[in-house]
């Protein structure tokens, strides 16, 4: 694991409260997330997690609370002026061009920051040729410094869905943002290509100085990479710590499992890390 330097926090959240109609989806959250280390939020299914993460971008307005991104308040700001000032975001189904190179992924994924405009990126000949070659040039570093280079001029659609997962991460990265908001990177990905997702993020994380933040089901993805994890149930935090700790927590295994498990079921779950729940 990384070793999380203590600081100003780079993220923090108090008293989010996000209402949809009469549901309180999150009920006064307090996170704070350090530069440079791996956050992992999880729960079981509404629970919160994505909630959080559309707060965070923009995607959603909380009805209380304050978000501050190093230094700056979050909430007043529109979703295209948060991800300028560091903050990248995936999503739990693929945002890939199916028919396009990796490369020009890659490309796509910076067309919010070309000065000429998303157009440009559309018809070539209203590209501006500099930023054309200098968002090129970004692209293909990235590909190189991730070890993702061999795919750059293979069609995306065609690639496996575990590197598919993979490229999607390289677009967040591609414009080295210092927060990225990872929702669920394992989903769908086969459980032997599980421990290489690991890897790559941890390396990726380490390689760039890039804090993550990620919503995961799978512990033990969540175990291989996290620095720290907040447990989420009914939009209430219900344990925060190291993940070894937290996810061994009764409480916690009372949540996914349900009060009617054993407590053999509760201590064999434990040491699988609670791997294939689901909630």
């Amino acid at each position: 694991m990384t070793e999380v330097v203590q600081a100003s926090p780079l993220l923090e959240i108090h008293n989010l409260t996000v209402r949809f109609g009469g549901l309180v989806a999150i009920n006064a959250l307090d996170l704070q997330i350090v530069e440079g280390e791996i956050f992992a939020l999880v729960g079981p299914n509404g629970a919160g997690k994505t909630t959080v993460l559309n707060s965070i971008s923009g995607l959603i307005k909380p009805a209380v609370g304050t978000i501050q991104f190093a230094g700056q308040e979050l909430l007043s700001l529109p979703a295209h002026r948060r991800a300028s000032l560091g903050i990248g975001r995936t999503f739990q189904q693929l945002q890939l061009f199916s028919s396009m190179t990796v490369l020009d992924n890659l490309l796509t994924a910076q067309h919010t920051q070309l000065q000429t405009g998303i157009l440009s990126g559309v018809l070539p000949f209203w590209r501006s040729k500099r930023e054309d070659a200098s968002a090129r040039q970004r692209a293909l570093e990235t590909l190189v410094q991730l070890g993702l280079d061999s795919y750059a001029q293979r069609i995306a659609g065609s690639l496996p869905f575990g590197i598919q997962k993979l490229i999607g991460v390289a677009r967040a990265l591609v414009l080295h943002p210092r927060l990225v908001l990872l929702d669920e990177p394992a989903a769908g990905v086969p459980p032997q290509e599980v421990q290489e997702l690991a890897t790559r993020l941890r390396f990726w994380q380490k390689e760039l100085s890039t804090t993550l933040l990620l919503i995961e089901h799978n512990m033990r993805l969540v175990q291989a990479v996290a620095d720290r994890v907040c447990v989420l149930d009914y939009g209430s935090k219900l344990a925060e710590g190291e993940p070894r700790t937290v996810l061994s927590n009764p409480a916690v295994l009372t949540a996914y499992l349900g009060s009617g498990a054993s407590k053999k079921t509760q201590q064999e779950q434990a040491a699988e890390g609670i791997s294939h729940v689901e909630g």
